[in-house]
């Protein structure tokens, strides 16, 4: 069969690479073309567009980019329809994806979306357009399936994907992980500013502040697939000496470390569930952040950090905006490296996120299904 998928982060890309292993597992002959990134494309996805050229975060720089916005949902369109593909499988990127998946359910395109959008934290009438622009939504939240059925619309929930992600991940030695890097014989703190520039330039300059108060800990920077090593480079000039940038090590960073810096997205959740207890970052434009906060509070959801949101609870700490200060992040980062204050309590609760984001095999269940619902229409 014919698949047309879209991605526009790197967190789809990872994601959609791992549902497309799965489906040319279950159907060989599979043909796949589409927008995504590196991952996709080594999954032998044909890309047209690539996810450096489709990032764009927050209201003021979605506002700068409207016409590059709108001339990509235009091209996309006619590729799609060029293509005719059996089922068009959209990889979160909402913003983007919604209006694609309006317009090919009403040229007869079977929609399938994978992750769904936070319908629970904006308008929860936004419910609606799921149902009738898709005809199935994948959830990836153990909490989104009551939330629909409340609403009268079924979807499902296999599990967290990220699950097989980080169930699979074999760790090299912490010895031969420090001597092919060059780093010192010192504990490690997970930094991740975040995978779009204009995160990496708010959180980065915090968390390399933070470092100065840690000497004895060696800081690695978890650098971003889609960003340039150029871009890292002008804040890095007067860095500490116990910091380094490191490239496609993000898993192998999280494995050996005993604590992170976290900007708030699936970051936190990969941080969790290799068990690193965390300080969740994040700052955006004031404006973006007006709007988030007057949404929070109409909609009741009281954190931004997927584990917290998970759990229900503030498990680990969230500094968002003017918190995101040096201090109170050097404050919360000591309550959290060994003998550490609410060290064991992060932990804690980590065992008990394990048992609500499901078991292994998350993404051929999801393929399984996917494939089924084209087969029988």
């Amino acid at each position: 069969m014919r698949y047309f998928v879209i991605a526009g982060e790197a967190s789809g890309d990872l994601h959609g690479a791992y549902l497309v292993e799965q489906i040319r597992l279950a159907d060989k002959d599979a043909d796949i073309e589409g927008w995504g990134g590196d991952l996709m494309k080594i999954q032998g996805v044909r890309i047209h567009k690539h996810i450096r050229d489709l990032a764009f975060m927050g209201f003021v720089d979605v506002a700068k980019n409207l016409s590059t916005i709108f001339a990509n949902i235009k091209l996309v369109k006619r590729q799609i329809s060029e293509y005719k593909p059996d089922a068009l499988l959209l990889v979160d990127y909402p913003g983007f994806n919604f209006r694609i998946a309006k317009w090919a359910k009403k040229q007869g395109f079977k929609v399938l979306y994978f992750i769904s959008p936070n319908v629970w934290a904006w308008k929860s009438n936004r419910v609606y357009k799921v149902r009738d622009n898709t005809d199935r939504m994948y959830t990836i939240l153990p909490f989104e399936k009551a939330f629909y059925a409340k609403y009268g619309i079924e979807v499902e929930y296999f599990g967290h994907p990220l699950v097989d992600v980080v169930g699979e991940y074999k760790a090299k030695n912490i010895d031969d992980f420090r001597k092919e890097h060059n780093l010192p014989d010192k504990p490690i703190i997970a930094t991740m500013a975040g995978s779009r520039r204009q995160e990496i330039s708010r959180m980065l300059p915090v968390m390399l502040e933070v470092a100065k108060s840690f000497p004895q800990y060696e800081f690695l920077i978890t650098g971003a697939p889609a960003i340039d090593r150029s871009f890292y480079e002008q804040f890095l000039v007067n860095k500490p000496d116990n910091v380094e940038l490191l490239f496609n090590s993000t898993y192998e960073i999280l494995s050996h470390s005993e604590a992170g810096l976290v900007t708030s997205g699936t970051a936190t959740l990969e941080a969790a569930l290799f068990g690193v207890p965390q300080v969740v970052c994040y700052k955006s434009d004031a404006f973006s952040v007006f709007i988030a906060r007057q949404v929070s509070r109409f909609s009741g959801v009281k954190y931004i950090s997927l584990v917290n949101l998970i759990l229900d609870k503030p498990s680990v700490r969230e500094l968002i905006q003017d918190d995101l200060t040096m201090q109170n992040a050097i404050d919360e980062l000591a309550n959290i490296v060994k003998g550490g204050a609410r060290r064991s309590s992060i932990e804690a609760d980590y065992a008990e996120l394990s048992g609500k984001v499901g078991e292994r095999g998350v993404y051929r269940r999801i393929a399984d299904d996917m494939i089924g619902r084209i087969v029988r229409n």
